[in-house]
């Protein structure tokens, strides 16, 4: 693997480790299976480059992509809690509305942004070249994210949440307002892969509609390749976890494109990484963080 496979696979892996931060938090903290990551990743891509094309600058469009994605949690959030609709389908069908609402946000299925301004462009006149500016840039937004997901965890609300997860019924014989906190752990968990999507739309130059398929499987399989390697129990170390799990994920699927006797192609990837995460689900003794969550069901 030469250094532009590396370095792009750090840059990706970096950008989806957001992706991996927010499934950690509707998966593993609020015990909540939600599939609207595959919707609120684009989402965050088609209002940030539709933002910037437009002429607003790129930091407020990607905090307009941020708030999307909280928004597309609430609303995941609101089916399930307001409507008793199933967690699964009500993220389903978050999901699939979002295909048509990125299409009405863009206008068409895709935007170029290779000539306009990004969030790197103000780094630019460092004098690094754009292939060690985006792991660079991507690095310092994950670790500032990470940052604070950790910290908010350990608040008195953050417990409140990861008590709302593991046991409800507890949570709300301890006053714990447990509908409000999960609406909120919701939307901080699309938050999240909404700014997982703006970033990658403006460090690849383009967004598109379809870049969200297969986003629940990468994020599943990075959370599980971290909580593989960290076995030590605390939600600081989980957040590691994620991160470093994304980036040795990506690490993983661009060595074994590039190995030329494995003979897989990029069109492979989506196969792969289901496989992978099949395999962790159903080897036993295979340790990840959602067993329990697929044994219990609908208990959440």
């Amino acid at each position: 693997m030469n250094l532009v496979s590396f370095l792009g696979a750090i840059e990706i892996g970096l950008v989806y480790a957001l992706v991996a931060l927010g499934i950690y938090f509707s998966f593993r903290i609020l015990n909540f299976p939600d599939l609207t990551v595959d919707g609120s990743f684009p989402l965050g891509a088609a209002v940030a480059a539709a933002l910037i094309v437009s002429g607003v600058d790129p930091y407020l469009a990607t905090l307009f992509a941020v708030v999307a994605g909280a928004l597309a949690g609430l609303v995941t959030a609101v089916l399930n809690l307001r409507f008793g609709i199933l967690h699964l389908l009500a993220s389903i069908l978050t999901m699939i509305a979002l295909y048509s609402i990125n299409l009405r946000i863009m206008g068409r299925p895709n935007i170029a942004l290779i000539t306009e301004p990004t969030v790197l462009t103000p780094f630019e006149g460092l004098g690094l070249s754009g292939l060690y500016l985006k792991p660079l840039v991507g690095l310092v937004v994950v670790l500032a994210v990470a940052g604070l997901a950790a910290w908010f965890l350990t608040t008195n609300y953050g417990l409140g949440m990861r008590a709302t997860g593991a046991n409800p019924r507890m949570a709300r014989a301890q006053g714990i307002a447990t509908a409000k906190v999960t609406a909120v752990g919701m939307a901080l968990s699309n938050a999240m892969v909404a700014l997982g999507g703006a970033l990658f739309a403006q460090m690849n130059g383009f967004a598109d509609v379809t870049i969200g398929t297969g986003t629940i499987v990468v994020g599943l399989a990075a959370v599980i390749a971290g909580e593989a390697i960290f076995r030590a129990r605390g939600v600081v170390i989980a957040v590691v976890a994620c991160v470093v799990g994304s980036i040795l994920y990506r690490m993983a699927i661009a060595l074994a494109l590039n190995a030329d006797a494995l003979g897989l192609k990029a069109a492979d990837l989506n196969l792969v990484t289901a496989i992978l995460v099949a395999l962790a689900l159903i080897l036993p003794g295979a340790r990840n963080p959602f067993k329990s969550l697929f044994r219990r069901g609908g208990d959440a």
